[in-house]
């Protein structure tokens, strides 16, 4: 489905968004109609323009395949640029296909209240003279209660460049920058939620007024799952969006100093983000080690009071079945005082196990 078509000269737009909202109807031939700006957009991409600043954004709301297929042979996409698109479901990853790159990246939405991180993807193609996107229309979801739900990355990227001509005339990559800009803070504020959630769990594991139970075993576990989705969306994204930083003089020679800030930017972000992430996994690992040892030691606490009463109850136990079993000769049987003899022995016994297991802090 084809959300909007903008071509944009020298970083301004030029002429009104062709928005289709629909999914493209069938031609008489059994072929694909796309809407009306689309091959004028792409007739403006294969003449090119006079400066960077001169492109065509093509925005897609999902990856339908005949969407993707059509542009991919109006654009001249590289076939496995397209079947990837086509297929989704890709790890973050950044690959190049001549003069056209292909991005992977995933979109973070954190729901405050049960502590949960879901994700979408977004790709982008940049090539001379267009970007191509798909995903990353729908409003993102997962703000604090009381906040206002936010644009989607690709509405919310495209208003901020928009108002800034300078930095839109830097061409298709700066679009890609924003992007991956706009993402990438966006793993930073899930992994401050996180964070707090992180913290909260902790103080209950260690709190001293309140005993470890199954749920705290849960939320940890869960917990960590939340925090692993999160190291997945962020840390495959390091390896390449270094070399992107650091082959500066190569293959992205034509990059300005302040695309090459905004990239620096954006990496230094994204690994300060993962190593937080890989910092609360392995805090989370801690956590849950010292809850299932004080578990450990409840049990065994527990244990051990169940031992000290149960040598209590078993002293009388002993007295009274020695003196029940009626035989004639037996010492004491016939003293008057034998029944509170041995009511006293039972009590006496009991006091002094009593205060040796509570010396011993058993009991």
């Amino acid at each position: 489905m084809i959300a909007d078509v903008v071509s944009y000269r020298e970083g301004r737009p030029d002429g009104p968004a062709d928005t289709a909202g629909h999914a493209p109807s069938g031609t008489p031939d059994g072929g694909v109609a796309v809407p009306a700006g689309v091959p004028a957009a792409v007739e403006r991409v294969r003449a090119g323009g006079d400066g960077p600043g001169d492109f065509t954004w093509i925005a897609l709301r999902e990856a339908a395949a005949a969407d993707v297929q059509d542009l991919g042979e109006r654009l001249q996409l590289h076939p496995l640029l397209v079947e990837d698109t086509v297929e989704g479901h890709q790890r973050p990853k950044v690959e190049r296909y001549g003069d056209t790159t292909f991005v992977v990246l995933k979109e973070l939405a954190y729901f405050e209240d049960r502590s949960a991180v879901e994700t979408s993807e977004l790709l982008v193609v940049v090539g001379e003279g267009f970007v191509l996107t798909v995903g990353g229309q729908e409003p993102r979801q997962g703000v604090r209660p009381g906040e206002r739900t936010r644009p989607g990355p690709v509405p919310a990227v495209r208003a901020e460049l928009e108002a800034d001509a300078q930095r839109l005339a830097r061409g298709p990559r700066a679009v890609l920058h924003a992007l991956m800009s706009e993402l990438v803070d966006d793993y930073a504020r899930t992994s401050l939620e996180l964070e707090r959630d992180v913290e909260e769990v902790e103080e209950q594991v260690f709190s001293p007024t309140r005993s470890s139970d199954a749920s705290d075993a849960q939320r940890i576990y869960s917990l960590k799952r939340e925090v692993l989705e999160v190291r997945r969306a962020a840390a495959p994204l390091l390896v390449p969006l270094r070399a992107l930083v650091e082959r500066d003089g190569r293959d992205w020679s034509d990059l300005s100093d302040q695309s090459q800030f905004v990239l620096r930017d954006v990496l230094d972000v994204l690994q300060r983000t993962v190593e937080q992430v890989e910092g609360h996994e392995r805090l989370l690992t801690d956590v849950l080690n010292a809850h299932l040892a004080r578990v450990s030691v409840q049990q065994n606490d527990d244990a051990r009071r169940i031992s000290a009463w149960a040598a209590m109850f078993a002293v009388p136990t002993l007295v009274a079945g020695v003196y029940g079993m009626n035989f004639e000769r037996m010492p004491e049987l016939h003293w008057s005082f034998g029944y509170p003899m041995a009511l006293a022995l039972m009590a006496g016994a009991c006091l002094v196990l009593y205060r040796a297991f509570k010396r011993s802090g058993w009991i």
